[in-house]
């Protein structure tokens, strides 16, 4: 039976660059890396904020790069997602995926991200990298000039919303309810309320993303009076909140009350030999980077502690 030293879960930037310093470090590397793999950088287009590319890279092509470099360290992969893990640091950790096959490893990384709520509307997927949007931070820069809209009434929206200030010509909020029904704090409500460049449209809903190869507006419907109408818009940021993929997770290790791993130290979890990093854990970043980053530190303290087992 084949026992590598780490499993880790997930293929995006936390858990490939986890996978470059294990494998580097002759760590028997087993990356199980999702169906489909790669991660939210998957459905990202140009990303312009990565270090070390000059002109920007497409996110397929980001990852594609990582997966390769981890691969070069013979790091083994398997495009499966993980349904079950049990086990512990005496016996060996037991990972079940959904093909049925089990893999055994000494310590486990978990790296398998959060993913962000969407409308769930066909032409918000087919438009998704063309106009549409998760992340403000990682996209507003393509919008200088243009009128946008964001969905959402919580902090975070308030806070893209101000961000895309930055860049667009005009910033339209869009929330289901009344304002009094916002979830965002009051200062960060005034704040957006008093930007210029912001205006709200409370008891809107999103009917159809508009355009065929790129966001041209957006079909909306009045969640009071039914009233359908049409708003001109060249791009749409969804901020309505992210899911972490901890599903299979839960009543085994401890979370925290929104989902997300409870993380100690920078890297550790609840068990023993079980370590976390990226988006799983990090509900504040959110950025590749800060994921990438929080990978090596999750491998750095793989390595150490695999040291003091021996």
């Amino acid at each position: 039976m084949q026992i590598y030293d780490v499993i880790i879960l997930g293929g995006g930037p936390s858990g490939l660059t986890a996978a470059i310093y294990t494998a580097r470090a002759k760590l028997n590397t087993l990356v199980i890396a999702g169906n489909p793999a790669g991660g939210q950088l998957m459905l990202t287009t140009e990303v312009e904020n990565f270090p070390g590319f000059i002109n920007g890279i497409m996110g397929p092509e980001l990852i594609d790069n990582m997966r390769k470099q981890a691969e070069r360290f013979e790091t083994t992969f398997k495009d499966e997602n993980v349904t079950k893990l049990t086990g512990s640091v005496k016996e060996n950790f037991k990972v079940i995926t959904d093909t049925g096959s089990e893999y055994t490893g000494k310590t486990i990384i978990i790296a398998t991200g959060a993913s962000a709520r969407w409308l769930n509307i066909e032409s918000e997927t087919r438009l998704r990298g063309k106009g549409v949007s998760a992340c403000a931070t990682c996209d507003g820069f393509f919008f200088k000039g243009k009128d946008v809209a964001i969905v959402g009434g919580g902090d975070s929206a308030m806070e893209e919303a101000i961000f895309l200030t930055r860049f667009a010509n005009k910033v339209y909020v869009l929330v289901r309810g009344t304002q009094s029904e916002m979830k965002a704090s009051k200062i960060m409500q005034e704040e957006a309320m008093h930007n210029p460049k912001i205006e709200f449209l409370f008891n809107t809903q999103i009917k159809e993303v508009l355009g065929e190869e790129a966001v041209t507006g957006l079909s909306l419907i009045s969640t009071d009076t039914k009233n359908e109408t049409t708003l001109a818009v060249q791009g749409l940021f969804i901020a309505i909140g992210h899911n972490p993929n901890t599903g299979f997770l839960e009543g085994i290790i401890d979370l925290e009350t929104n989902k997300y791993l409870k993380v100690t130290n920078n890297t550790k979890t609840s068990i023993d030999g079980v370590f976390a990093a990226g988006d799983v854990g990090d509900f504040r970043y959110r950025q590749a980077i800060t994921a990438a980053g929080l990978g090596c530190m999750a491998a750095l303290d793989v390595e150490k502690y695999l040291k003091t087992l021996h």
